[in-house]
């Protein structure tokens, strides 16, 4: 059955989709570092990242120079959180710079 499901790649792209597997939001050559799952909050504009890929792990933020956001995703807050807990959550533009293509 398929879940909203995030992966960044070796590239710094983040990638969303409705899959089985996060190996399945991957593109040839490309590796995984990390991913979980996601969730829109449209009332308060933000993209909300949780968990761990089962079997990439989480994301690996600290290996990237920056992270490159589907430009649809443009004015939402990105936050992290490796159990839901929002409040204590990672903004993510505040470890990386965001660039939207």
């Amino acid at each position: 059955m398929s879940q909203p499901k995030f992966i960044i790649t070796n590239t710094g792209c983040l990638r969303l989709g409705m899959v089985n597997l996060h190996k399945d939001l991957l593109e040839p050559g490309e590796e995984c570092l990390g991913g979980g799952y996601y969730e829109f909050d449209y009332l308060s504009l933000r993209l909300l990242l949780s968990g761990r890929s089962y079997d990439f792990g989480r994301p690996q933020w600290r290996w990237l120079d920056s992270l490159c956001v589907p430009k649809a995703y443009s004015g939402l807050r990105i936050l992290y959180s490796s159990d839901r807990a929002w409040d204590a959550a990672l903004d993510i533009a505040d470890i990386l710079p965001i660039e939207y293509c």
